[in-house]
């Protein structure tokens, strides 16, 4: 199969004339993990089910390993991918394990590898149990579980961490990060950017149904070039020396209800504000510059997509 994973080019889906995805192109190489962002609503998931074939495209094309999706090679091609969906459907009378085997057939995978699959989600103690007594983070690492399947190639997971607790994030980065080095491309959506910020090789954003920006956390961070935030927790008797200070060397503080002054500061600027809070720090009990969060670029993107669409 073909060294690019997937490649769509101007994908286009409507659902009444109405397009809930309009004009998509992206790739994805081996090895890669790339993070979809968007709102509700923004076709993501739409975008998932073109993917996976269950949804036609009315106009582009998708290829997956080279291949087309419909084309001769279409079940070769489906059973390299595994999928978890946002809201995972399972029996609730069958337990854990009777229900990664009854996948596995589906899926035409090894029925043997469901007990390994299953302490490798940390359902171990669990995959004996009816589903109907699972938590709905069991319900999502029993999900994750049947999406490993077949040792998928391309991995298609939809806010995958919804339900788990910090203990099960970690854990379920952890085996992506394994598959990553063993050559396996995913394709992530969360809402949580933060978790993902350091996580992803690139991150996608969608808004309305458009791709709007591509490219690494860094790069769209540049692209932005959105200021840092500082914020100064000055002494009492001092607080009128430092915003004058602040002002001074041109940036204007702002008075927070929690005492502290809040100013922005432009990347160019960061080394001067340094200088300026050097020569404070007699009257000064505490200081922070917080750099702009993954998602305050997203928000950014979003309104320029949206500003240049009004345009």
């Amino acid at each position: 199969m073909n060294a690019v994973v997937v490649e769509l080019e101007g994908v286009v889906k409507r659902y009444g004339g109405t397009p809930v995805v309009h004009g998509v192109s992206l790739r994805c190489e081996p090895g890669e993990t790339l993070g979809l962002a968007g709102h509700n609503g923004a076709g993501k998931s739409t975008l998932f089910k073109m993917m996976l074939g269950i949804l036609r495209a009315d106009e582009g094309h998708i290829h997956l390993f080279g291949e087309p999706l419909n084309g001769p090679r279409a079940r070769e091609v489906r059973r390299a991918i595994g999928y978890l969906p946002e809201n995972v459907a399972l029996y609730d009378n069958l337990s854990g394990l009777e229900t990664l085997r009854f996948f596995a057939r589906l899926k035409s995978a090894d029925p043997a590898a469901c007990e390994g699959l299953l302490r490798r989600v940390g359902l171990e103690h669990a995959m004996r149990r009816a589903v109907r007594e699972y938590s709905k983070g069991m319900r999502q690492r029993l999900g994750f579980a049947q999406a490993l399947l077949g040792q998928p190639r391309l991995l298609l997971l939809d806010e995958p961490t919804n339900g788990l607790d910090p203990e099960a994030i970690h854990a379920f980065y952890g085996v992506l990060q394994e598959l990553k080095q063993g050559g396996a491309t995913i394709i992530l959506s969360s809402h949580l950017l933060a978790e993902v910020q350091s996580r992803v090789d690139r991150l996608a954003i969608m808004a309305v149904g458009q791709l709007v920006a591509q490219g690494t956390v860094q790069a769209l961070t540049a692209v932005a070039a959105l200021p840092a935030q500082l914020r100064v927790m000055p002494r009492e008797e001092a607080r009128g020396r430092v915003g004058d200070a602040l002002r001074a060397a041109g940036f204007e503080p702002m008075d927070r209800a929690d005492g502290q002054l809040q100013a922005a500061v432009p990347a160019s600027r960061r080394l001067a504000v340094l200088r300026v809070l050097d020569g404070l720090a007699d009257a000064l009990l505490d200081y922070a510059l917080a750099e702009p969060t993954l998602e305050d670029v997203f928000l950014y993107h979003q309104r320029a997509a949206g500003a240049e669409r009004r345009a």
